[in-house]
């Protein structure tokens, strides 16, 4: 009879209060059982949402106090209804202490049927908030899952909104460290829906996000099939815009597979679909930055230079990260150019020192040790900095040249003044093991830097004087070529004389 009295209507008589709760009091210490363990119970076997009030009555007499059973109690007296779709519910939520509590309070909001257009705006704030929320909890799963779970909600919306709603998430996974599987499964589990659903902006925006986390995972036959197929259908829509996002990507991807000649005209494509339209600061600072890293590549360091300054010009008003791989590549270049002192001076300058840290460190070692030509401290610079030069595969493909320059004019200055010398004592002039400078001296011998062989039985260098050539036969073969024309121009006027 007191069970059918609180849960027929909110508490209002006293004394079936009192021995409701007094069999809950002697149910905890007699049986032993936990509160939340019997509060969980007693809201198992309940079929309908408690009444605020029961709610208040509730909480008093467990006692709650933990910021984990206060979640689980709005959870479990909460968790069998919906919430209206009004901003009192998103207060709510953002009132509450634990994010797991806010949580609920979302996905109980999502829950509601109507679709009048007030609820389906609220709706569109509640799913960025919880975005939010399970972004900060690194719940990437629970993302995936909201998609799948919203899509009668996006029948009811503008496909526009969609697919804001539906980037907006995906760029939210992007933000969780780790997840690029997790991103590569759900642009593929979206691709499916939106064909399905015949959704073809949509479709296209999320196939080339697939394509740059493809190429990101350097699965590159993939990510190629995939943009070769999509360009074709963009270009039939004139999507300028998409296509020059499609065509930056299908550079880089060339680039990254070696194919210089078709990793430009990807380019000069992207720059002539940007040239029809307007284009956003940030996708402009890409085509500049793409521009750079391929004249860079072609060993054109000064018009490299100027395409990263201006990518860096544009990454810094946005204060977008990729401004400090700007700035490096800036310096990559004056290093490369034998302007390495020029590299102190741009870091301490007023829009360098914005960027200091281990990017700009690391060039900075790289200039010291080319500055003073020691191959020890390129070494150290290397190792100390591997994160930031190793593993930067445009900066290691230049430092590798840079590394190879500087031994090859460090050796030709140790063998000068030698005829005949051991290559040990080269490799202990130079702090180098025997082997590598071994190796290195035969490579330089067949490109012909210095003339010389290696005795190896003897394990020494020996160099061969340079034969200076006699200038007098080039000069007497001259003067008896220019004697012969002056025979042949005389015998010509000659013969029209005579004629």
């Amino acid at each position: 009879m007191v069970r059918q009295g609180i849960y027929s209507r909110p508490i209002g008589n006293k004394s079936k209060t009192l021995i409701f709760f007094f069999f809950i009091e002697l149910l905890l210490k007699r049986v032993g059982t936990s509160q939340i363990d019997f509060f969980s119970f007693l809201c198992a076997h309940h079929n309908r949402p408690f009444s605020l009030s029961a709610r208040h009555r509730l909480h008093s007499c467990f006692q709650l106090e933990s910021i984990s059973e206060l979640g689980l109690f709005e959870a479990l007296t909460m968790s069998t209804s919906y919430l209206p779709a009004t901003t009192d519910s998103i207060a709510l939520a953002l009132e509450a202490k634990a994010p797991s509590e806010a949580i609920a309070i979302l996905y109980r909001i999502l829950e509601n049927p109507s679709t009048s257009s007030e609820a389906l705006r609220i709706k569109e704030q509640t799913i960025t908030n919880l975005s939010d929320l399970l972004r900060q909890e690194n719940r990437g799963e629970d993302l995936r899952n909201l998609l799948t779970q919203l899509r009668p909600f996006f029948s009811l919306i503008p496909k526009a909104k969609t697919a804001k709603i539906v980037r907006g998430i995906i760029d939210t996974v992007a933000k969780i460290p780790g997840t690029s599987e997790l991103q590569i499964s759900l642009c593929k589990d979206m691709v499916q829906w939106t064909r399905a659903e015949k959704r073809t902006f949509l479709r296209q925006r999320v196939e080339a996000r697939l394509a740059a986390l493809l190429l990101e995972s350097k699965e590159y036959s993939e990510a190629l099939t995939l943009l070769s197929t999509l360009i074709k259908e963009v270009r039939r829509l004139d999507d300028k815009l998409l296509l020059v996002d499609i065509d930056l990507l299908e550079s880089k991807l060339h680039f990254s597979l070696r194919n210089l000649p078709k990793a430009k005209a990807s380019l000069t494509a992207a720059r002539t679909a940007a040239n029809s339209i307007y284009v956003p600061p940030a996708q402009q600072g890409t085509i500049d930055l793409q521009s750079g890293i391929l004249h860079a590549e072609e060993k054109d360091y000064k018009t490299a230079y100027s395409y990263f300054f201006e990518a860096f010009e544009a990454f810094n008003a946005l204060e977008d990260p990729r401004a400090v791989f700007s700035l490096k590549y800036m310096l990559l270049c004056k290093i490369m150019v034998s302007q390495a002192d020029d590299v102190a001076g741009i870091i301490s300058s007023k829009a360098g020192l914005q960027y200091v840290g281990p990017e700009l460190d690391a060039m900075k070692a790289v200039a010291d040790a080319h500055s003073k030509r020691s191959l020890k401290l390129f070494e150290t610079a290397l190792r100390d900095y591997k994160a930031q030069l190793e593993e930067d595969p445009i900066v290691h493909r230049h430092l590798s040249s840079l590394y190879d320059t500087l031994l090859e004019q460090n050796l030709c200055r140790l063998i000068e003044p030698f005829s005949r010398v051991e290559i040990a004592h080269i490799a202990e002039l130079i702090e180098l093991p025997v082997d590598h400078v071994e190796k290195k001296l035969s490579q330089m011998i067949l490109d012909k830097k210095f003339a010389g062989t290696l005795d190896q039985g003897a394990g020494c260098l020996i160099i061969f004087e340079d034969l200076k050539t006699d200038a007098i036969y080039p000069a007497t073969l001259e003067t008896i070529s220019n004697m012969g024309k002056v025979v042949d121009s005389l015998y010509v006027r000659s013969a029209k004389i005579m004629a």
